[in-house]
């Protein structure tokens, strides 16, 4: 067996390899340069001048958070800072958790994720008319309203504009009165997007959401072509399944009971339901004919025909 020997490389040869080092130095030197998106800024520890507020969580997770205008995560034990997470130009008004996800509206109409337990940042989704809707200028009173008033309003907006879910896998939906969009938590893919009806809007501070669904009322002004009021409605959206829509007068309150079950309070007139978000269906009182073949029965059951009144 014969070895041939290392061909020796010359400047005319070198040239090549040299033109790819050089491009390869000044993409490394422009991915270490090139500007930050969104103005983040990650830091453990850091200072983000946060101060306390309330965050909704579909699950417990280990850290302690403040907003306003950055987002802080404390040890709960020690108090001790953990990290830190600033945008340039943008305060955080409200944060929603979701497993090991921090969901963080900005004032500027952008929704964030952040991983909890490394805080990087997973990803950005700007959210038509969010902002606007914030901060509500331009409606009828919003000159008479104090700064103190505003921010409240902007606190209060924020908290309901974003819901969450666990069930089929951690989805996030964004809501403003006019468009509401749902997003997959691992990737922010959106899923779906909607708009009201001409002349409804989307009752944003009516909505609650459980472990698969997001349950939003929908109220209307316009009429119907034979002059009728538009009646109400409530969309129960879910991330891989089919929508369900329930008819509803235009006063309908939702109410969370547990992480299934939606108590729907439809006035003296229509009265009262639960309504299972999983089924996708309302429990059926004890007594009705219907009640051996509910798909969802009331809690704790319907006594036993003829039994001792025990629920079965």
């Amino acid at each position: 067996m014969s070895w041939k020997p290392l061909r020796t490389l010359t400047p005319r040869s070198a040239l090549p390899a040299m033109a790819v080092l050089l491009v390869l130095g000044v993409g490394a030197a422009a991915h270490a340069n090139r500007p930050v998106p969104f103005g983040d800024q990650v830091s453990a520890p850091g200072n983000a001048q946060a101060s306390p507020v309330g965050a909704q969580s579909a699950d417990p997770v280990v850290p302690e958070f403040r907003v306003g205008p950055g987002l802080e995560a404390y040890d709960p034990d020690s108090g001790a800072l953990l990290w830190s997470y600033r945008r340039d130009g943008a305060t955080a008004l409200h944060v929603t958790l979701l497993g090991q996800s921090a969901m963080v509206v900005w004032d500027d109409g952008m929704v964030t994720s952040v991983e909890i337990s490394d805080h990087e940042v997973r990803w950005h989704r700007a959210m038509p008319g969010l902002a606007d809707w914030l901060h509500g200028d331009g409606e009828p009173g919003a000159d008479q309203r104090t700064d103190a008033q505003r921010k409240q309003l902007e606190l209060t907006r924020a908290a309901a504009a974003v819901q969450v879910a666990s069930k089929p896998q951690g989805w996030v939906q964004v809501l403003t009165p006019s468009l509401t969009m749902g997003f997959r938590d691992s990737d922010g893919d959106l899923r779906f997007n909607a708009r009201p009806q001409a002349g409804c809007v989307y009752d944003v501070l009516g909505t609650v959401s459980t472990n698969s669904a997001v349950m939003v009322p929908r109220t209307c002004t316009a009429a119907t072509g034979s002059g009728h009021p538009q009646p109400g409605s409530i969309t129960g959206y879910r991330l891989d399944q089919t929508d369900y829509v329930l008819n509803a007068s235009p006063t309908v309150k939702l109410t969370k009971l547990d992480s299934t079950r939606v108590l729907i309070d439809d006035g003296p007139v229509i009265g009262t339901r639960v309504f299972d978000t999983d089924q996708g269906a309302s429990a059926v009182p004890c007594g009705s004919a219907q009640a051996p073949f509910a798909a969802v029965k009331p809690q704790g059951g319907c006594p036993v025909a003829g039994g001792d009144g025990d629920p079965h």
